[in-house]
């Protein structure tokens, strides 16, 4: 509306544009917009775009890793093609479309992970080759965890100490990605270990 209009509806609805003026303002004031994500350009592959939403963003330490949990190692589903031959993800289909980009982009960092310890192999008194796990249920009681919830851990140094009884946090390099023996698939997560902090509890 032109200046001169909108005295006079004010007026005619019995207000002054002075009198407008003193009146506190009532009501909420408006919440500034939340960020918007940065958006897609067009043209962008669709890995590059899944990865770009869906890329870790926990914070690095000072020496260079990132904490990683099995709640995100172990939080989605995951058919082994061997066990289910009738799977859509059977022989001849790549398994690792299975894991999703927001883990695969972790393949290749320097990782801090928690986990109890099975040893595999020993040497003067040091685990060389061991296999960390969401939980005890594998060591104690025999139950099978999913292939997702252990890494396979390969000391790059001498070795670390065995604790059997309680959580510890090991250092390495986390690899992602299809484990095959003999043609078996026997894991999707290993680690070039680097050393182990300490027993720490859950």
């Amino acid at each position: 509306m032109k200046p001169n209009l909108i005295s006079a509806t004010l007026l005619s609805l019995g207000l002054s544009l002075s009198a407008l003026a003193q009146q506190p303002p009532r009501g909420e004031p408006i919440k500034p917009l939340a960020p918007r994500e940065q958006p897609i350009k067009p043209g962008t592959p669709p890995a590059t775009q899944a990865s770009a939403v869906a890329r870790p963003t926990e914070a690095v330490s000072a020496d260079g890793q990132t904490a990683v949990g099995f709640d995100k190692l172990s939080a989605f589903k995951y058919e082994v093609p061997d066990e289910n031959p009738d799977s859509p993800f059977s022989k001849g289909t790549d398994p690792d479309t299975q894991i999703p980009e927001s883990i695969k982009a972790y393949s290749g960092k320097r990782v801090s992970l928690k986990g109890f310890m099975l040893p595999l192999k020993v040497e003067q008194g040091l685990v060389t080759e061991l296999l960390i796990m969401r939980d005890q249920s594998m060591c104690c009681f025999g139950t099978v965890p999913r292939i997702n919830e252990w890494v396979s851990v390969k000391m790059t140094g001498k070795g670390v100490k065995p604790v059997m009884d309680q959580a510890v946090t090991l250092v390495g390099t986390l690899k992602i990605g299809a484990i095959r023996e003999n043609g078996y698939l026997v894991g999707i997560y290993q680690m070039d270990g680097e050393r182990m902090d300490g027993a720490v509890g859950l």
